[in-house]
């Protein structure tokens, strides 16, 4: 199961999919046990990001299973998974990171705290090789990037929420 959700995009849409009774998030089977049929069980909030403090927190739907009597729930792809920074702020984190600007200059220009960009640097780092491999499987045009230019080129020419949702169907992301 994927948890992300690829087409929620906006806020505005998951506020929307919700009013509308919230089906597209519920999977098709348990992530645990796979049986199918799960049912609708409430809700928990949790920060959309710290920017729109207006919009904050957001309910996120919990799902439980009959068989195994687990829940499981699904974030929309505007929704960073086990991050209160938006994928946004990230990206552009990690491409001035990428383009050799320092920790310091990083963290005066976007705002964020050292130790979030160099968390979110030595992030990207451990997993770099599994990611890129996924990633070029997944998207042809990518396998002909060389190693040094591939981060800055993928993050570059598509947005890091769209890279986070292809890696989540097969990976674990954040």
């Amino acid at each position: 199961m994927n948890r992300i959700l690829v087409t929620i995009t906006s806020l505005d849409q998951h506020f929307d999919e919700i009013a509308n009774g919230g089906d597209a998030y519920r999977p098709a089977s348990c992530p645990h046990c796979q049986s199918g049929g799960l049912w609708h069980h409430g809700c928990y909030h949790r920060k959309a990001d710290r920017s729109e403090a207006r919009r904050n927190p957001v309910a996120i739907l919990r799902f439980l299973c009959n068989a195994c009597l687990r829940t499981c729930s699904r974030l929309p792809a505007c929704i960073a998974p086990r991050r209160w920074y938006d994928w946004a702020i990230q990206q552009v984190v990690l491409l001035l990171l990428l383009a050799g600007v320092s920790l310091h200059q990083s963290c005066r220009q976007t705002g964020c705290a050292r130790s979030t960009l160099r968390r979110w640097r030595d992030w990207l780092q451990t997993r770099s090789a599994q990611f890129s491999f996924f990633l070029r499987s997944r998207l042809p045009e990518l396998g002909r990037l060389p190693e040094p230019d591939f981060w800055p080129q993928v993050i570059s020419s598509m947005s890091l929420a769209r890279v986070m949702t292809q890696l989540n169907q097969d990976l674990v992301v954040p």
